[in-house]
């Protein structure tokens, strides 16, 4: 939207004559002739005085530059058109020192562009480029050695560019260079100069400069290697692998757990303030955001943070990062900053103290084998390489209560995933690294004191750019040698993908674990959790619980006990599988697992099993819910066809034992991007369903999805986006704000009460609980 000219506005006498009462003024009493003449004289002054006014004056440099505050709460203000602020975004007009009222979405924006730009300016310093950026081919000369001298980064280019743009881009500066480089995907790009003269002229012309609203920045570039005579080159002072992924380990355990406490609170207000401004006009607000007053502005109550019983050491799950570290060394262990941002740098995982000490002992043998590997380790910047990244994940013995210094003491099985890119390798030369690597692993695991569990070792191919390989990446089991003279386990001598799998206890269940299923960092905080999510949701043997994003079913298996039934959505094949498995192996059978992501089944499945009319024969009205009902029909048919245990119970039993479901709960736990749009509005407008509970390990998409879940709907159709144009830069809140304008006429859920509960100790990151009912 653009802002009004001052040729448009209308003119100051205008306005003020709009303004003058057009009811007649008492009179007053009639004068003597003496006080006649008097008041004639001062009314003539008073007259001459005004139209002089009226002709000289100009509109106010501050006119309509503020939202009138009535007209934004109540749509309507008594001054009409004669009002000096703006009665919307359109009438807004921008201040005198060039900015926007903080409280016009133009304000907000110009706010949050600002916050994020010095964010970043503050986050970028030396730029980690660790590894070689550059071909023999590249014109560096002497084999792509470059001069870091007169090297530079440019940071906070846009992400689409290339070389060509970037070279472009300079060019059209009048910028000289030797030569220029820039990958797709990243914010920094390598500059080097011919000399020093170039390299200051190029610092002033681009140092500063906005790009997309960005500001370009000159950063130093940090060697990763030794020079040619074998000197170490020496290195500003940088973050640790202890300070990139544990920044809160140096503050005591209770400041922590504070600190968290009181983000959690000010994402309950942001809440209630994005709940304000998606309510619709004309309508009262929710009566959960009127009592936030009451509460400092809270959503709802915030019950408290739970604390992990187990603050060191608690992760059975480590991804270790293959690189080089600053000074050049090879390393198996934790980047220190965004690749996007240039930073390549990995350093050994050294004092974090999320980490076990067995999964370190495992990285460190890994390393010592790469060391003597024929095959390169992985070049980020380039997208080439063979080994990629070390998974190291650990099962716990059942019933076992450790402390912090003996945690490695739970720890019963192990399972090690190696993921390579086999892409332009000889198939003869992987087969004997394999061999060896394996060899490596036992080796180390029996002499380490004491011998290190080692169950499974498997290797995961995966050719993409990033590490985060899709779940139906090709896995390859692997045999364990189990003494020196190179023999193998019986039961691991073929390469049967069903037998990869670990175990893990919670609540005295027992859990299968796949190598690429997802199951919660933090056994012994995710007991907590999960008893707090059933404790929230009042169940009973009447009650049907939907567990969305059921992952390996821990949350659904772990409360069957307490309800009639439980159905479990899971687009990952291999958690589906693991979750059938450990409802077989715990004896439990009213469990019921779909495969399939959950916005193409949610809402059939709502239907399927709580449609409100009493003939079996009822369908829903849509074709496309038809659509969605027979596949899902399919895919549980075909589930309880592999399923021994399900195979004794008919289909007709369960038809018409669902109308004795008097309560109806969901509980969700989405990944960190959260739920679907379209399983917000399964979950929102299926009138049976009164309780969700909602488990979130990212607060700032718990908030976007409670916009749309608990604010009312609008009831005139046509009009919710008007004007809206999608921002690139916006936020997750101000984009649910505008999906819950297009949410269809249905009663909003209401926020009850939230708890925080921490799974990750030392870290930044809290898990967050609300309890949400109509």
């Amino acid at each position: 939207m653009t802002s009004s000219s001052l040729d448009e506005l209308p003119s100051a006498a205008e306005t003020l004559t709009s303004q003058i009462p057009s009811d007649t003024a008492p009179i007053d009493p009639i004068p003597s002739s003496n006080d006649a003449e008097a008041v004639g004289e001062k009314r003539k002054r008073d007259d001459d005085e005004k139209t002089t006014n009226l002709e000289s004056s100009t509109p106010s440099p501050w006119f309509k530059t503020s939202l009138c505050s009535y007209f934004r709460r109540q749509g309507s203000c008594s001054h009409g058109a004669a009002c000096k602020y703006a009665h919307g975004e359109n009438e807004l007009r921008q201040k005198p020192d060039n900015t926007w009222d903080p409280t016009s979405e133009r304000g907000k924006k110009a706010k949050m562009m600002s916050e994020n730009a010095v964010k970043e300016e503050e986050e970028v310093g030396d730029v980690m480029f660790t590894e070689e950026m550059m071909d023999d081919n590249d014109g560096g000369g002497d084999g792509g050695v470059h001069d870091l001298s007169l090297s530079k980064c440019l940071v906070h280019l846009p992400t689409k560019w290339q070389s060509d743009d970037l070279k472009t881009f300079l060019r059209e500066q009048g910028v000289e260079y030797k030569f220029a480089k820039k990958r797709r995907g990243m914010m920094v790009g390598f500059l080097t100069f011919e000399n020093a003269e170039q390299l200051k002229n190029g610092v002033e012309i681009l140092e500063g400069k906005n790009v997309n609203n960005k500001s370009l920045k000159m950063a130093d570039v940090l060697p990763r290697t030794f020079d040619k005579n074998g000197a170490k080159n020496p290195a500003a002072k940088l973050k640790s692998a202890r300070e990139a992924v544990t920044p809160l380990a140096d503050l005591s355990y209770a400041d922590q757990l504070e600190q968290k406490k009181a983000s959690i609170a000010q994402m309950l207000k942001k809440l209630t303030r994005n709940a304000r401004k998606a309510c619709p006009n004309g309508k009262s607000l929710p009566e959960w955001v009127l009592q936030s007053r009451e509460i400092g502005g809270l959503s709802c109550k915030l019950e408290g943070i739970i604390e992990s019983p187990l603050v060191n050491g608690y992760r059975n799950k480590c991804e270790f990062s293959t690189g080089y570290s600053v000074e050049g060394k090879l390393t198996v262990g934790f980047m220190l900053g965004n690749f996007s941002a240039g930073v390549t740098a990995v350093e050994e995982a050294v004092n974090c103290p999320n980490i076990s000490k067995l999964a370190c002992r495992y990285a460190s043998i890994f390393q010592s084998f790469l060391e003597k590997s024929r095959l390169p380790v992985w070049n980020r910047f380039k997208s080439c390489g063979f080994w990629r990244q070390l998974t190291v994940r650990e099962g716990s013995k059942p019933g076992v209560v450790s402390s912090d210094e003996d945690a490695d003491s739970r720890i019963a099985e192990v399972m090690l995933m190696v993921q390579v890119c086999t892409t332009d390798t000889d198939e003869a030369e992987v087969a004997t690294e394999f061999e060896e690597m394996a060899k490596a692993f036992a080796e180390g695991a029996r002499a380490s004191s004491p011998p290190l569990p080692l169950t499974v070792l498997v290797v995961q191919d995966h050719v993409g750019i990033s590490n985060v390989a899709p779940p139906d990446c090709p896995l390859r089991l692997l045999p364990i040698p189990v003494s020196d003279n190179g023999t193998t386990h019986q039961d691991q001598s073929t390469n049967v993908l069903t037998e990869a799998r670990i175990h893990d206890h919670i609540n005295n269940l027992r859990f299968s674990i796949s190598p690429t299923a997802f199951f919660q960092v933090n056994t012994c905080a995710a007991e907590k959790l999960y008893s707090l999510a059933g404790d929230w949701a009042d169940l009973g043997p009447d009650t049907l619980l939907f567990d969305v994003c059921c992952g390996t079913g821990t949350i659904g298996l772990t409360l069957a006990h307490r309800v009639g039934m439980v159905i479990g959505i899971e687009m990952n094949a291999s958690a589906v599988s693991d979750a059938e498995r450990n409802a077989k192996i715990n004896g439990i059978s009213n469990c019921k697992f779909i495969c399939s992501k959950a916005e193409d089944v949610m809402s059939s499945l709502l239907t399927e099993y709580l449609d409100v009319s009493e003939t079996e024969e009822a369908k829903p009205p849509s074709d496309d819910l038809d659509k969605q009902n027979s596949s899902a029909e399919e895919i549980s048919n075909s589930e309880v066809e592999n399923n021994e245990q399900k195979d004794s119970s008919s289909s007709e039993p369960e038809r018409s034992a669902k109308p004795q479901f008097k309560n109806v709960v969901a509980i969700v736990d989405p990944p960190r991007p959260g739920l679907h749009p379209d399983v917000i509005k399964a979950l929102r407008t299926h009138p049976r369903l009164k309780t969700l509970v909602y488990i979130s390990c990212n607060p700032e998409t718990l908030v976007a999805n409670a916009i749309e879940l608990c604010t009312p709907s609008f009831e005139k159709t046509g009009q919710e986006n008007k004007g809206y144009r999608r921002q690139s830069r916006m936020g997750t809140a101000a984009l649910a704000r505008h999906r819950a304008k297009k949410m269809p006429a249905s009663e909003p859920f209401k926020p009850v009460k939230a708890m925080a509960v921490d799974l990750f100790p030392h870290t930044d990151h809290c898990e967050m609980v609300m309890l949400l009912n109509r």
